[in-house]
């Protein structure tokens, strides 16, 4: 047996422990998950979470226990486990389509057999008009095979959990449709059920009736006809819903064109190493995260970020594997392969969150898993009543079998895995990873976001925002000059003025004699002219009033103000800063509109963390501003400290351990590996807007699992006293419980649509 990886969100932080996510077979209700869970953990060292939905276990071991040690247990609780099988490179032929799944193909024939002799059956009980003479044993014909064939997995089921003293919603399932079938065979056999004229009536509820002329073959087949239904729409369900991850573990290339010898050869992603070059043509997937080091293309990565407009790359930049090259041919240098790669760790960390468990869930599942035996036991206790009370065999009888049928408590397993998965997974196609469940807790909680303002709020690069020349200055020469001179220079602030004037007035003229004074500025000469550029005025002569007013000005709106003079006079002045991301505004109502105060966070000087503020709409009374990087953690402590549930969103390494500490960590997937560990919530792209949706979606995930618990339990609660009472045909009640579950994957699907 092969040693197991560890994923990437460990289960524990012990070291001594390995992991294994394993595949469970099986499994047919929530009370089978938690059974094969409490076995698992009751081996020594062993922590194990079982996830109905997903069909997986995750289980955390010690070194005295095997992977083979964790299989033989499930083995002998009656179901079946085995590591999942490596992923299979090879790409199908152009046109074929995914293979079926198995299950569901299986299923499909049941229910299509199953219901097509179930209705005559139900038909000819419940219309008496249609009944012939011997109709019901036409009934008991097309009945046996539905009720021997068709309920097969649940006779199988319940015999296994049978042998190892459990009982789950098979048991019920096969104990209520034998039952009635069995009393049919008695009642056409030795009682008067089988006579020619024999005529049956119907009712939604319990009536009394001569037990010997009453048969259940409706209930029996039909039964099993809803169940195999909900089964099957479920299963189908289930598959949707993990469409999403399923779509973007698909999405990365299958095979890559590397350069070997000036030559290009076609290998197999799997061949791919760290340092290979690899050609990228246009329309072609980028095979994996790697620098581009020839070429200029545009990169549409829509598919992993959500974001529609593709963005220019040329060498040195960085591309991520998966986006697809809309433009010129690239040549780019593999950083990152197999497990490494932002989509490999965009699709562990969707499936860890779905395979993981809320808090309210776990109820759910010890709820689940003493229901059926109390279940049997009201069954019983129903039974006895009425035949006490009554002394109706028969209605005793029907009673006790809606009871059996009505209670699966199949819906309470799904309701938050489904959700969980669907809402993951359309995280996922938006560029939202979630990491687990309990962040869906923390973003209900959340009325404080801190923003970091440098990457987060801003672009993170100086860009120019203003010129002024003075009076009998021409602007454009302002520029031409200043740029031209800073373009010599390697300095931020240089780059930020050269990029702007050249975008503002075109190429640049060459300079001459170019000269750098430490902390002062730059000097050469340009077009005959003696340029000195710099943020002290003794590079140049001294400041006229109208200049050295403009960058007093641009100073106090927190800019870097740049003084520009040539031939001895100060001509004016080009002020740069960290330009505010057009969206953030925006973003910020967004996060007011939820709720949520936001609150910037910089370690610049308050000057110009107060511009920030005021030009995204954040109060200047909620700017903590000049913070070191060691100490945000304790600005999110100190709100804390005041009674906040604080969210925190960033991107540098400086951020990390402030996503740690606060409540709710949103990293911007567009920064360091480790901000995104430390997050709770990774954004996959640089865009502010999307913390706001991910906390909706967020939101609006925990509201679907919460509803869907809400009616899986209180479905429960209603129907079993209805039953009980004598309210509910066997065969009504089977309809509802197999919709139960339908109605709970549904719910959770409608998170596809979230916006």
């Amino acid at each position: 047996m092969n040693t197991p990886a560890t994923t990437q969100t460990p289960m524990t932080d012990r070291p001594d422990l390995a992991e294994v996510e394993l595949l469970i077979g099986g499994m047919t209700c929530a009370s089978c998950a938690a059974r094969v869970e409490k076995k698992l953990n009751r081996m020594d060292g062993v922590t194990a979470t079982v996830n109905f939905a997903t069909e997986k276990a995750k289980v955390a071991y010690p070194a005295g226990v095997s992977v083979d040690d964790l299989i033989a247990t499930v083995v002998k609780t009656g179901y079946t486990a085995e590591e999942p099988p490596p992923p299979q490179p090879e790409a199908r032929p152009a046109g074929e389509q995914a293979p079926q799944d198995p299950e569901l193909v299986s299923l499909r024939q049941r229910l299509t057999v199953s219901a097509l002799l179930a209705v005559p059956v139900v038909l000819l009980a419940m219309v008496p008009v249609l009944q012939f003479d011997n109709w019901q044993w036409l009934s008991l014909t097309l009945a046996a095979p539905v009720v021997v064939w068709g309920a097969l997995p649940f006779h199988r089921a319940a015999l296994t959990n049978a042998r190892h003293g459990a009982a789950t919603m098979d048991t019920l399932v096969s104990i209520g449709t034998l039952a009635a079938f069995g009393w049919s065979l008695w009642a056409l056999f030795l009682g008067d059920a089988g006579m020619p004229g024999m005529r049956h009536g119907f009712s939604f509820a319990v009536s009394r009736t001569d037990a010997a002329s009453t048969i259940y073959l409706e209930v029996a087949a039909g039964v099993v006809a809803f169940i195999l239904l909900g089964r099957y729409l479920e299963a189908r369900s289930k598959r949707r819903a993990g469409a999403a991850l399923r779509a973007l573990m698909e999405l990365g290339a299958k095979d890559v064109a590397v350069l070997r010898g000036g030559a290009e050869v076609r290998i197999p992603m799997s061949a791919l190493a760290v340092g290979d070059r690899f050609v990228v043509r246009p329309g072609e997937k980028v095979a994996t995260d790697g620098t581009v080091v020839e070429g200029t293309s545009a990169i549409d990565a829509s598919m992993l970020t959500g974001e529609s407009v593709p963005v220019d790359v040329g060498a040195g930049d960085t591309v991520t594997g998966a986006t697809v090259n809309a433009g010129g041919r690239l040549v780019v240098e593999a950083t990152r392969v197999g497990a490494d790669t932002q989509l490999a760790r965009m699709a562990q960390l969707v499936e860890d969150a779905q395979n993981g468990k809320a808090e309210v869930q776990r109820l759910a599942d010890r709820i689940s898993a003493v229901f059926v035996p109390v279940v049997l036991v009201i069954a019983l206790g129903t039974l006895l009543t009425w035949l006490f009370v009554t002394g109706d065999v028969t209605a005793a009888f029907t009673a006790a079998v809606a009871v059996l049928i009505i209670a699966c408590p199949c819906a309470l397993g799904l309701a938050t895995p489904t959700a969980l998965m669907v809402g993951t997974g359309r995280g996922a196609q938006l560029g939202i990873l979630i990491k687990g469940p309990e962040v869906l807790e923390s973003t209900r909680r959340v009325d404080t976001v801190v923003l970091d303002k440098t990457g987060t709020v801003t672009t993170g690069r100086m860009t120019l925002q203003e010129v002024y020349a003075a009076e009998g200055t021409d602007e454009k020469q302002l520029l031409r000059l200043a740029g031209a001179l800073e373009h010599a220079s390697e300095h931020p602030i240089a780059k930020a003025v050269a990029a702007g004037a050249e975008e503002r007035v075109g190429p640049l003229p060459p300079v001459e004699h170019f000269e750098n004074v430490p902390g002062r500025g730059v000097r050469g000469r340009v077009e005959g002219h003696d340029v000195a550029v710099g943020r002290l005025a003794d590079l140049t002569a001294e400041l006229p009033d109208e200049v050295a007013r403009a960058r007093r000005e641009a100073e106090s709106e927190g800019r870097t103000a740049v003084v520009v003079g040539w031939d001895g006079t100060a001509r004016g002045v080009v002020a740069v800063a960290d330009a505010v991301k057009e969206t953030s505004p925006q973003a910020v109502r967004q996060l007011r509109d939820l709720g949520l105060r936001p609150v910037l966070l910089t370690g610049d000087n308050r000057a110009v963390a107060e511009t920030v503020a005021r030009a995204v709409g954040i109060d200047p009374h909620d700017v903590i501003a000049e913070v070191l990087p060691q100490d945000k953690v304790d600005a999110v402590r100190r709100l804390q400290a005041e009674g906040r549930t604080v969210a925190m969103v960033g991107d540098g390494v400086n951020d990390a351990a402030a996503l740690a500490t606060a409540d709710l960590g949103l990293a911007m997937g567009t920064g360091t590996d480790a901000a995104i560990e430390a997050g709770d919530l990774t954004l996959v792209r640089g865009d502010l807007r999307v913390a706001a949706d991910a906390i909706r979606l967020s939101r609006r995930t925990l509201a679907t699992i919460k509803g869907n618990l809400v009616w899986a339990f209180g479905y429960n609660v209603a129907a079993l006293p209805l039953a009980a009472a004598g309210l509910l045909n066997p065969m009504i009640a089977g309809a509802a419980m197999a919709f139960s579950s339908v109605f709970v994957v549904t719910n959770s699907l409608r998170l596809r649509t979230f916006r």
